[in-house]
């Protein structure tokens, strides 16, 4: 298994800036500021899931390549 790239790492540090707007609009009662929480997380979620999808077509494209190297 490869290393995380960009957008899994970027991925993973806007969800973890959305929750913490989401619960911070939690604890102040601030339903818009909860929302933009809750979206983020989401957005960083998505970001994550497509740096995972193109690790993995790397790691196959190189696994291939050695498998043709033998």
């Amino acid at each position: 298994m490869s290393i995380p790239n960009k957008d899994e790492v970027e991925g993973k540090w806007e969800q973890a800036k959305g929750w913490v707007k989401d619960k911070a609009g939690e604890v102040t009662n601030d339903p818009k500021l909860e929302a933009e929480g809750e979206a983020q997380n989401a957005a960083g979620d998505a970001q994550e899931t497509w740096g995972k999808v193109k690790r993995g077509v790397g790691d196959a494209v190189e696994a291939v390549g050695d498998a043709i190297k033998r």
